[in-house]
């Protein structure tokens, strides 16, 4: 690389502490103590106030501290899961870092993609996790970035199919969708659709929470008022999975309609198991950005370019609930 390892370390250190203190960014891991020849590991993660990305940046951490020889290791994230330009600015400090690698769950699938070719440039390596780029636009920037993840529409094919075992026939379902333009997002969309349509049941309401739960409160209660006799809320994640209970407690509806969400978070596991929420989908968040930085370890020792790599994905219910 073209720093050395004792003066990046300074480096790595003087920049981490602008990170942590301009309050928009956060990045909470301690600072690498000396990396001796050690690659450096960069995990850029959506928001870190999303118990998701938490479990996520948890499991690096473990990983990290039980393999320190061999890497070290910087966890950051952005506060708002759509503030792209926040993500963009973590990108540019990590190259400015000259870290040998990114591991990112990117806020949008296509905009962060001029950043990406930016860290491609000055050589490091990256890894795309959890939310899947643009195919076409990494075309358009000649770029062949590896994604190490689960097939979302699967999951959320199969937390459809779920639902709809648990429905009768022409009963109304609304979807609570993510960011729009995230792949992740589109794809367990269309699967959440193809599911319940080919359960028989209708679709009345597709609208865009974000990705976040108190949006969701706002996007459900007017659902809840413009389509009277909805069956069942389908929420993208479980953020907005918790949203939407929140919204059908406020209304009186209690019971009255189901819900299923995506993400297998800590606070909706409690709620399956109590039957409050029907079903989700484990990602297995606390190894997903494991995976990934095994994957980047493989290929800075190898050299050799990487392809796609598919990770679990597995439907959580009252039923199966570990």
């Amino acid at each position: 690389m073209f720093m050395s390892y004792a003066f990046r370390f300074v480096f790595v250190t003087i920049i981490c502490s602008l990170i942590s203190s301009c309050g928009e960014i956060e990045s909470d891991t301690p600072k690498p103590q000396s990396s001796e020849g050690r690659p450096v590991i960069a995990l850029v993660m959506k928001s870190l106030a999303n118990e998701f990305f938490v479990t996520m940046s948890n499991g690096a951490r473990k990983h990290h501290a039980e393999n320190r020889d061999q890497y070290d290791l910087i966890v950051n994230g952005i506060k708002n899961e759509i503030d792209l330009a926040q993500q963009v600015a973590l990108i540019d400090q990590m190259i400015a870092l000259k870290v040998e690698a990114i591991v990112i769950a990117p806020a949008d699938s296509k905009a962060i993609v001029p950043a990406l070719a930016r860290a491609i440039k000055n050589e490091i390596l990256v890894i795309n996790i959890d939310n899947r780029l643009d195919d076409a636009v990494l075309r358009d920037y000649g770029l062949d970035i590896p994604f190490v993840g689960p097939d979302n529409y699967l999951g959320a094919y199969m937390v459809g199919s779920y639902l709809a075992e648990h429905l009768i026939p022409g009963q109304q379902v609304a979807i609570l969708e993510g960011v729009p333009t995230a792949y992740n997002s589109q794809q367990r969309t269309a699967g959440f659709r193809r599911s319940v349509e080919d359960g028989g049941l209708t679709v009345v309401a597709q609208q865009s929470a974000q990705w976040d739960q108190t949006a969701a409160v706002t996007v459900t209660s007017g659902l809840l008022l413009q389509n009277t006799n909805l069956a069942a809320i389908i929420a993208a994640n479980d953020n907005m999975a918790l949203g939407a209970l929140a919204a059908i407690r406020q209304a009186g509806k209690s019971g009255q309609l189901l819900i299923v969400g995506f993400d297998n978070i800590s606070a909706v596991r409690k709620l399956v198991k109590a039957g409050a929420i029907l079903a989700t989908a484990d990602q297995h968040a606390d190894l997903l950005a494991v995976y990934g930085i095994e994957y980047a370890l493989q290929g800075l020792s190898s050299g050799v370019a990487l392809k796609d790599r598919a990770t679990p994905v597995d439907l959580i219910t009252s039923t199966n609930f570990e």
